[in-house]
Order: structure tokens, then sequence, then C-alpha cells
């Protein structure tokens, strides 16, 4: 079914309305005042999301107070990636570990350089580890 064209000829994008609450209608309003930046970065969202404003902002509002959403801030993403590329190289460096000690319980052949290299790995990957770890705290601080 195509969508009904606007006045100028173009198409109208559906845009999805909040659903219902089961608690009953809602009559109660509350204001919420933007700046023009604000409404831009709150418009495109819900813009991005196919929502209405009002239905957007009521939604991110109660998905938060019900704790079903945790806001962050913007760099959170770059926060769990560094998170996830942590774990990778922990996981490489947990291999590494396995390896030198199969060559020890076998013969005994492992090098200065390759423990000195493994040694230096699982620091570096723990300190990374650690940094994002101490980040995301910092976004989980509680409210107050």
């Amino acid at each position: 079914m195509a969508e009904p064209s606007a006045a100028d000829g173009t198409q109208r994008r559906h845009v999805r309305r909040r659903e219902r609450e089961a608690g009953g209608p809602r009559s109660t309003r509350v204001k919420v005042s933007y700046n023009d930046d604000e409404l831009k970065i709150i418009s495109a969202a819900a813009e991005r999301d196919s929502t209405a404003l009002a239905a957007w902002v009521g939604s991110a509002a109660l998905a938060v107070a019900k704790e079903t959403v945790v806001p962050v801030s913007a760099d959170a993403k770059d926060v769990v990636q560094e998170v996830i590329r942590s774990r990778v190289q922990l996981s490489r460096v947990g291999n590494n570990l396995n390896q030198i000690a199969r060559a020890l319980n076998s013969d005994g052949t492992v090098t200065d350089e390759q423990l000195l290299a493994v040694l230096s790995a699982v620091e570096t990957a723990i300190r990374r580890s650690d940094a994002a770890t101490l980040q995301l705290m910092r976004e989980r601080q509680p409210r107050s």
C-alpha cells in the first residue's frame, strides 16, 4: 500500500505514536522546554526511530525512569569497543600463556624474550581493560 501524498506531491512518512498504557488514558501533561540545538538533537532521534517527537520524549523518559535504559555519554560506544578489544587481547594472551606452559611441561624450551613479550602483553591488556572498566563504572554512577 502506497503512503498518501502530501500537498506538494511528496510521499508522507508514517510516524509511529506511543502505545496506550494498560493503566488507562494519559490525562496528565508535562511541559518540556529545549533550546534550538537540543530540539534538533531530540527531533533527529525521534525521526531516526520513525516516532512522533512527543511520543519519543515520553518513551525515553519512561525507559530511563524504569531503568530499562541507562543513560550514558555519547562516547560510551567507544568505551564498550575498548572493553571488547581488551577481552580479545586477553584471550590471545591467555592462549600464549597456555603455549608457554605446554612448552615448559614438555621440554622446557621457552626463551626469556618469549616470557617477557607475553608478560608485557598481559600488562598492557590488563591496563586497557582496567581503564575501560573504570570508565564504564563512572558512567553507571548512581544518580543523586
